[in-house]
């Protein structure tokens, strides 16, 4: 059995109880010096040292299960990497900040963040071009998912039991949803006909007439979607700022955005309960057409509820996902994986969600390694949304979910794979100016922090070949 060293988690309970090391060893009844050897992973968590500080401090045992930091690890090196090119940092000093002192660490991303921001205010103040960009407001929301790994436990289970209270999950939930709002809130849906100066628009609330009206455009699932938004609004207003006004932007339009995300995520909470959408799931063996047409809501919902079943006790498989257009521009990603996406040098060529504009509508699958050795199986997929006349401009993206390659068993997609095969995966990296691979004939940036061989007599496949101790140059 694997020896349990948490005195980093430890001493984060010890000081939110603001207990000194020799009030805390009484209560624990081991001496002052042994806790304080636990805190400093000098010695192992015994089981009944556990057991007394989960009853003391009313915690599961899983708290102090080993927490994977290669996530975060990643971001270390991403944000050092695009603060200074030349001080890239030993993969082990990363490591030991992440794993035993990972305040320090979130505080150093936060630092970052905030560094970036005051040099774009600089930027515009001189006119210079900027070498770094701040985060615009719904990159701050979408990272504010990212570090909650996409699961906001308050309002998932308020959503659930919500459904369940009015009930959602055993009559024909457009019905359900229209007659609460009119009943309730005296709310009139409307269903619009026809082209209007609004058609971009896929709802909109009148507060003055107590009205929604919904574009001729949404499908069934998508109607849901926009009732059951507007019924989050109503009903879980207080919940939903609460948990506005603790997050911390730089921006003031982060907040609204995130409002709107969080009532967004509600919606999801109440049109695909958790318990029951995750039961679904593993039945199904997470087969993301399938659980579509069953719930009757599309592709890319289904795949982004997949992403959030990280539930303490009731979790479902970690996904990571995205949603890319043809550019490769990024719109949405989320993990609850250790899965990391850099802001430095886009995303691999080699991933597959890139390929799947090449056979659109089509699932295709991919076992992929990262540079650490950490394997992924995806899955990708295009979606697309088309005009509702001619000459409009429709929509075309590809989304793809993808886990540790130690969930694949638990996947349909597994089946006729050998996922354990390391020469069948594809080798991809999180972004060209921070990937390790210096042989990636692929690669669109030479690697931070790293000088080239440049050799006028020489030729090479690879686009940017890298100095080493065996070939350095003047």
């Amino acid at each position: 059995m694997a020896k349990s060293f948490a005195g980093a988690r430890l001493r984060q309970l010890r000081d939110d109880r603001n207990l000194s090391q020799v009030e805390l060893s009484r209560l624990l009844e081991i001496s002052p010096s042994y806790l304080n050897q636990i805190e400093h992973n000098s010695r192992p968590l015994t089981v009944p040292v556990l057991l007394r500080i989960s009853d003391i401090f009313g915690v599961d045992a899983n708290f102090f299960a080993p927490q994977d930091t290669t996530r975060l690890i990643a971001e270390l090196r991403d944000a050092l990497s695009e603060v200074d090119a030349t001080a890239g940092a030993a993969a082990a000093d990363l490591a030991d900040i992440a794993s035993n002192h990972p305040k320090i660490a979130h505080a150093v991303l936060a630092l970052h963040r905030r560094y970036r921001s005051l040099t774009d205010e600089l930027t515009t103040v001189t006119r210079e071009q900027p070498e770094l960009t701040t985060l615009m407001p719904h990159e701050e929301v979408r990272d504010f998912f990212y570090d909650h790994r996409n699961y906001v436990d308050r309002l998932d289970r308020l959503a659930e039991a919500f459904a369940d209270d009015i009930g959602l999950n055993d009559r024909p939930k457009l019905e359900v949803l229209t007659r609460r709002l009119q009943d309730v809130h005296g709310v009139r849906v409307v269903l619009t006909h026809g082209p209007t100066p609004e058609s971009n628009e896929l709802s909109r609330f009148d507060r003055a007439t107590r009205t929604i009206r919904l574009s001729p455009q949404l499908l069934w699932g998508q109607q849901v979607f926009r009732l059951a938004h507007q019924m989050a609004n109503l009903e879980f207003a207080d919940e939903i700022s609460d948990i506005a006004d603790s997050a911390v932007f730089q921006d003031p339009q982060a907040r609204d955005l995130l409002v709107i995300g969080l009532a967004n995520y509600v919606a999801s909470g109440m049109s695909l309960p958790y318990t029951i959408f995750r039961n679904t799931a593993e039945a199904f063996r997470y087969d993301i057409e399938r659980l579509s047409a069953h719930f009757n809501m599309g592709f890319e919902s289904t795949c982004h509820r997949l992403s959030t079943l990280q539930r303490p006790r009731a979790r479902g498989v970690p996904f990571a996902f995205v949603r890319v257009d043809r550019a490769g521009n990024m719109s949405q990603r989320q993990s609850a994986t250790a899965f990391h996406f850099s802001r430095a040098g886009g995303t691999c060529p080699l991933w597959n969600v890139y390929e799947a504009f090449a056979a659109p509508g089509k699932l295709l699958t991919q076992v992929a390694e990262m540079p650490d050795g950490r394997r992924y199986l995806w899955m990708a997929r295009t979606v697309q949304r088309n005009p509702q006349q001619y000459g409009a401009p429709g929509k075309l993206f590809a989304v793809a979910l993808g886990c540790e390659i130690k969930h694949a068993s638990r996947l349909v997609y597994s089946a006729g794979l050998n996922p354990h095969d390391r020469f069948g995966a594809t080798p991809i990296g999180v972004g060209c100016k921070v990937c390790e691979r210096t042989q990636c004939p692929q690669r669109a940036f030479p690697p931070v922090g790293q000088k080239l061989e440049i050799d006028p007599d020489r030729g090479t496949f690879i686009p940017y070949p890298i100095q080493t101790a065996s070939n350095p140059r003047p």
